[in-house]
């Protein structure tokens, strides 16, 4: 009897694992844009891992090598800093050579830079280990932009964004959890060399599963294909005038300014191949197309806060709640979950929206949010109860990371398909320069403020109420962005069918 009813309890979790990854599939669109999201999704999780753990092992670093709430946060400085530098000519090889393999070289320096850092024996010999973590970091906001753009059709960008940008929160997940239990049961060492082993293993899926899609959106994949092809000319559609027809056709933002008619602008219009551009001439252009400029200062401001909470978040908790660690790791899961519903959500509420003729919608979705984001941090930071905090928290994460998939697929609207590796270097660089800085200002704040708070808990309290501010101002600009938004799509569109005959196809 028990045999039998051992058999039966496997059987049922079979078919439940079975019925979840069919579900799974037919959410995303077949076997093919799984894989393909998959191997995108864990590029970003595994930079985000290292944050996180950065921030799960804080008590361990701080005990260890007797090191500041301010030596912490430059500890991820650096590694945003270096990164925010390096993006500049990661844009320019992103729109010229293979972005694979690019992508696959640089998660192996990054795995050699978390193996340096789980050897260091003081602060500054982990403070320059972390200089060459930006490598990852720098390459996976050009490269994951352009192989989204090429992969994946306008009218589902956000959506897919919002898998792709699940991976994010994952990672920072896996490294608060896994990372700071490695530190607590062994040694923060062993969390930092646990994660140069995924990267390495993740590097050998990219070069082995993830093929170089063609440019333009020859390659892009339809929902139900099962494989990938290997030379990623999947469908052989003609570059130019007619893959930018079939653009439009599966585009219901620009045929609704077709529509509309609302007309580019004639200043701003790409008249000559942009691939050709150099890195500065193209870094002047993406950052004169005002709806580009917008997207960027918020989603700066956006990281701003999104760095410093990461950093010092289960600090926070800790020294404010009076929580042990395992308690903290249970929180984390629940806040997390809100979370990943929020970036999953945030995307497919912008798409919907545009299907129904609201065109504006990945500007507007992520400005609600944030401005619903800082207006719910007030009432749970202030709160000394976790059963009230707790819930709080959940709602303001999930409206934090709305904003993230719908302002990403933003950027591809408005910009070129030969520029997005260069203008998601710029956005790169700037995004990066503020998540470089937030910890710094956070834990520089929080150290200023917090004399007399117990255990440091009363700085970092005042510190995240400040920090709000950023958030604040990033749904001013994208309220006022949304207007200039149609325009600029327009533009993007006009520039693609008049350099045309300029993008024949080239070797990736």
């Amino acid at each position: 009897m028990a045999a039998s009813a051992e058999h039966r309890y496997i059987g049922l979790l079979r078919g439940a694992v079975g019925w979840a990854k069919s579900r799974l599939l037919a959410i995303m669109g077949g076997p093919a844009r799984f894989q393909v999201i998959a191997i995108l999704a864990s590029v970003l999780a595994l930079d985000a891992a290292d944050k996180g753990t950065i921030g799960a092992v804080a008590p361990e670093l701080s005990t260890g090598l007797g090191i500041s709430d301010t030596q912490l946060g430059s500890l991820t400085a650096v590694s945003s800093g270096i990164g925010a530098v390096a993006a500049l000519p990661v844009g320019v090889l992103t729109d010229r050579i293979n972005r694979v393999r690019l992508l696959a070289a640089s998660i192996v320096v990054w795995c050699a830079a978390m193996v340096a850092g789980g050897l260091a024996g003081s602060f500054l010999w982990l403070l320059l280990s972390r200089l060459a973590l930006g490598a990852v970091s720098a390459t996976a906001g050009p490269t994951l932009a352009s192989l989204v753009g090429d992969y994946f059709p306008p009218a589902e960008r956000g959506r897919i964004y919002g898998f792709i940008l699940s991976g994010e929160l994952l990672g920072a997940g896996f490294g608060l959890l896994i990372g700071g239990n490695l530190a607590h049961l062994l040694s923060w060492r062993a969390a930092f060399g646990f994660l140069a082993l995924l990267g390495l293993a993740l590097a050998y899926v990219i070069t082995r599963s993830l093929p170089e899609p063609a440019r333009g959106g020859q390659s892009r994949l339809r929902p139900g294909e099962t494989e990938l092809e290997p030379d990623a000319q999947a469908h052989g559609e003609p570059p130019g005038g007619e893959q930018g027809t079939a653009s439009r056709r599966d585009d219901p933002a620009r045929s609704r300014l077709e529509t509309r008619g609302v007309q580019p602008d004639p200043d701003l219009v790409l008249r000559r191949d942009p691939a050709r551009l150099s890195m500065w001439a193209a870094a002047r252009y993406v950052l004169r197309i005002p709806t580009n400029v917008v997207l960027i200062v918020a989603s700066a401001l956006g990281y701003f806060f999104f760095s410093g909470l990461r950093t010092f978040g289960v600090v926070f908790v800790m020294r404010h709640y009076g929580l042990t660690h395992a308690v903290v790791s249970g929180l984390a899961l629940v806040i997390g979950a809100g979370a990943l519903a929020g970036v999953l959500t945030g995307g497919r509420v912008a798409d919907w929206l545009i299907r129904r003729g609201h065109i504006s919608a990945r500007v507007l979705v992520p400005a609600v949010a944030y401005l619903l984001t800082a207006g719910l941090f007030i009432p749970g930071l202030l709160t000394t109860g976790v059963a009230v905090a707790a819930p709080v928290f959940v709602a303001a994460a999930a409206s934090l990371s709305a904003a993230n998939s719908p302002l990403d697929a933003a950027r591809l609207d408005v910009v070129h398909f030969r520029l997005w590796g260069r203008a998601e270097s710029v956005r790169t660089f700037l995004r990066m320069g503020a998540e470089a800085i937030a910890p710094v200002a956070f834990g520089f704040t929080a150290d200023r403020l917090g004399h007399g708070g117990k255990g440091g808990a009363r700085g970092l309290e005042y510190a995240f109420l400040v920090m709000l501010a950023p958030l604040i101002a990033s749904a001013a600009i994208l309220f006022r962005g949304r207007r200039i938004y149609p325009r600029d799509v327009a533009t993007a569109a006009e520039s693609e069918r008049v350099t045309a005959g300029a993008n024949g196809p080239r070797s990736p």
